[in-house]
């Protein structure tokens, strides 16, 4: 506990920071700098931080500057994994009517994909089990969106995104857009739990805590459509034990969905030849319309 002079000392010294952004001269950016101060002030103190766990902090924050790079995001892994990211998009993407549910873009979007026709092949030689991919996109009002554009990507079965592998391969990603009936379908491959990137501080700090690095299994999707919200989501493994512990706390119930597994030589719904066993699924997507819509 500490005492009167020693409080008095302390809030002055947040009075003073507070004060400093008080002629800036954007409302919004004063407002959230002096709240960052006085939440960031007054974390320190209930825990009373010392000056070496304050340069312990900084360390590694400046560790995952250096593992940064165009293909690896440490700080967006950082507030994935600290619930930052969902907290804001729950903050910025309130429930309309039955839109879908928003989940966190993860670390390893990359713009530009390549395009596929509709019932054509995200996975292009990544690993897995072949998995059918069937939904339809409208908008709150039961309205199908024709043309919706569809950004799907995914791990392979080994756990990797393609930018992991460092050999510029392009796999496991893809653009397409809806038919005239707002209807979607391709192929991928059958999502399973990987762990995020744990081999640098963000990981450090999962093993200093005791958490896991894994992700329950899923496959992301952005899509977008004229005047839409655009919705950036997943679609996650119905039965998975991840789920009530995905290392990104990205998982809705609303998101679950059921990969019927079918054996070896059932009939592929375009006829693509399948020696082995693969697996279906279905997922509708529902965009929230813009205010100004």
């Amino acid at each position: 506990m500490t005492s009167s002079p020693q409080e008095a000392r302390e809030q002055l010294v947040v009075d003073q920071v507070v004060a400093s952004f008080e002629g800036a001269p954007d409302p919004r950016l004063r407002q959230i700098m002096q709240a960052l101060v006085r939440h960031a002030h007054a974390f320190a103190r209930e825990v009373r931080l010392s000056e070496d766990e304050w340069r312990a902090a900084v360390e590694f924050l400046r560790r995952c500057g250096d593992i940064t790079t165009g293909s690896r995001q440490e700080f967006i892994l950082l507030s994935d994994v600290l619930g930052l990211s969902m907290q804001a998009i729950c903050i910025s993407r309130p429930a309309q009517g039955d839109a879908t549910e928003a989940t966190v873009l993860g670390p390893f979007f990359v713009a530009d994909a390549p395009a596929v026709e509709l019932g054509g092949d995200i996975a292009q030689g990544a690993a897995g089990e072949p998995c059918w991919v069937t939904g339809t996109v409208r908008d709150t009002g039961g309205a199908p969106l024709p043309g919706a554009r569809l950004e799907v990507w995914q791990a392979d079965d080994d756990g990797f995104y393609d930018v992991q592998y460092g050999d510029d391969r392009t796999a496991g990603r893809a653009v397409l857009r809806a038919d005239d009936a707002g209807a979607y379908r391709f192929w991928a491959v059958t999502p399973t739990p990987y762990p995020i990137p744990h081999d640098g501080p963000v990981g450090d700090l999962l093993a200093a805590t005791g958490r896991s690095p894994y992700r329950a299994a899923h496959l992301h999707f952005m899509v977008s459509a004229p005047g839409c919200h655009t919705l950036v989501t997943h679609v996650f493994v119905e039965g998975d034990p991840l789920l009530a512990s995905d290392a990104v706390f990205g998982v809705k119930e609303s998101l679950v969905r059921n990969f019927i597994r079918h054996g070896p030589g059932t009939p592929a719904p375009d006829g693509r030849p399948l020696d082995g066993p693969w697996r279906e699924v279905a997922f509708d997507i529902v965009l929230a319309r813009d205010e100004a819509s």
